[in-house]
């Protein structure tokens, strides 16, 4: 064999395999650009590899989320809106009807109990008689924690909104939006008690009968009336700031009751009032310290006070008239009469 036309591998490759290697060497450092067409199609790959939708499952009891959903891509939606119930009805317990609160159980066919509930019923559903209390109610436990409730007097005023269930429950008993009643005679106005304080001084300013400015620490003489007709109250307006007081009598078997009480919610925050209250006679008197009672409207003749009152014996009453001075104060200004 003529070693003289012998060419070594390694020339070989300097020809057609050696531009072979050196491009693909050159691809690999730098990948050359896909056309339109494939783009889209790996993009599309990507896309529903992305949307994979992992569950997470957590049966524990907690107060923390149940079920955790992972999107390794977040798809965009329109921003939240809010939902409106026509009745809250809808959360209440169909069988005790108190609001639903955690836990929730349901029977087979879906129907709803609370967990005070299940065991009055002896875990026996009261429509189906389905077992229930085992199986827990997770969407409804949700709509419970995530949903708002207007407070009940956003009528009149108040922009709270709190979870539905005892917290609600607990803002409206203390909220000073609570609904007071005008306490003249046919008036039908109803509203919280500073906007029934200024209808009360724009409305009824003129209004006939005995309506009574004050002031407080200035004693007034007033008179209630003793016959059975309708006139047994006198109300009171405190010049500054407009406060309704009522002053109202009731016959009883052993005396009359007088009753001193301020037309606002008996809530935190709201301005209270006692008072010094005597029953006036020509050789005796008859005086009491009072706290003045907040109420949200006038008693009703057939309602017996309880221990805010002044009870004037018979042998006090003459006549179909009862003379009569108050004087009004803050809170604790006659808290020394009061044997505390």
């Amino acid at each position: 064999m003529s070693t003289k036309n012998f060419k070594p591998q390694s020339m070989l490759c300097q020809g057609g395999f050696g531009k072979v290697y050196g491009r693909w060497i050159e691809e690999t450092r730098f990948p050359p650009s896909v056309s339109s067409t494939d783009d889209s199609s790996s993009e599309e790959e990507e896309e529903e590899e992305e949307e994979t939708l992992v569950v997470l499952s957590d049966d524990s009891d907690s107060d923390e989320e149940d079920i955790t959903l992972r999107l390794s891509k977040r798809p965009s939606f329109s921003s939240p809106k809010s939902v409106t119930l026509p009745n809250s009805n809808v959360l209440d317990c169909p069988n005790c009807f108190n609001p639903l609160k955690k836990p929730i159980f349901q029977c087979n066919n879906g129907h709803l109990a609370c967990f005070l509930c299940c065991i009055k019923l002896k875990k026996r559903c009261s429509f189906c008689e389905l077992p229930i209390g085992d199986v827990r109610c997770r969407a409804m436990e949700k709509i419970i924690k995530a949903g708002l409730v207007s407070c009940s007097n956003a009528m009149h005023g108040c922009k709270q909104s709190t979870t539905y269930g005892n917290k609600l429950l607990l803002h409206e008993k203390v909220c000073v939006f609570s609904p007071c009643s005008c306490p003249i005679k046919d008036c039908n106005y109803i509203g919280s008690y500073k906007d029934l304080n200024n209808h009360f001084r724009g409305t009824h300013k003129q209004s006939p009968g005995e309506i009574m400015s004050f002031v407080l620490k200035r004693p007034r003489i007033f008179g209630l009336e003793l016959d059975v007709s309708d006139n047994n109250m006198v109300i009171f307006q405190e010049e500054k700031e407009g406060d309704v007081i009522v002053v109202q009598r009731f016959i009883g078997s052993p005396g009359v009751y007088v009753t001193v009480s301020h037309i606002a919610p008996m809530v935190p925050g709201v301005r209270k009032f006692s008072c010094s209250l005597a029953k006036l006679k020509q050789y005796s008197t008859l005086r009491l310290g009072l706290r003045v009672k907040n109420i949200q409207k006038p008693r009703s003749q057939e309602e017996q006070p309880e221990d805010d009152f002044m009870l004037i014996p018979s042998y006090m009453l003459s006549g179909d008239h009862l003379k009569m001075q108050i004087c009004f104060g803050e809170e604790d200004d006659f808290i020394h009469m009061l044997g505390q």
